[in-house]
């Protein structure tokens, strides 16, 4: 059961999504821990672009679990063109990360942690759908 889950390649979107929540969860520690230290080491002033270069961050973890180990299927075979579709979701993904994170902190003042909880939360279900459908199905 442990290998079914953790090792072996599966179809299966349950095994998928767990997946991609533990790829998630890796991803969000980066992000965070990089909007963490550039914002409490630079200051608020540019909170944006520290979001921008925390997401970023993030997504290159994704995008090596979810190639190597969350999703088995590849609808294209050119790297280079899933590498570009998957930024352009990415991208998708930091437009409503930037709007989220502008609505909360500024608008509401939440606290920024705070707002990227559930800015992230709000892009995790965009991305997998996303991805599911656009790039990692037959």
């Amino acid at each position: 059961m442990i290998r079914k889950l953790f090792r072996e390649n599966t179809g299966s979107i349950w095994v998928q999504l767990m997946r991609y929540g533990i790829t998630g969860l890796g991803a969000t520690l980066v992000d965070f821990t990089v909007l963490t230290v550039l914002t409490e080491c630079l200051g608020e002033k540019y909170l944006l672009v520290w979001t921008a270069i925390a997401f970023i961050s993030g997504l290159a973890v994704t995008y090596l679990l979810s190639t190597n180990w969350v999703f088995n299927a590849r609808r294209f075979k050119n790297r280079a063109a899933e590498i570009s579709i998957f930024v352009l979701i990415g991208a998708v993904g930091l437009g409503l990360t930037e709007l989220l994170m502008w609505f909360f902190a500024t608008k509401v003042d939440l606290h920024y942690l705070i707002s990227k909880i559930i800015a992230g939360t709000t892009v995790f279900i965009w991305n997998f759908t996303a991805k599911k459908l656009i790039l990692f199905r037959r």
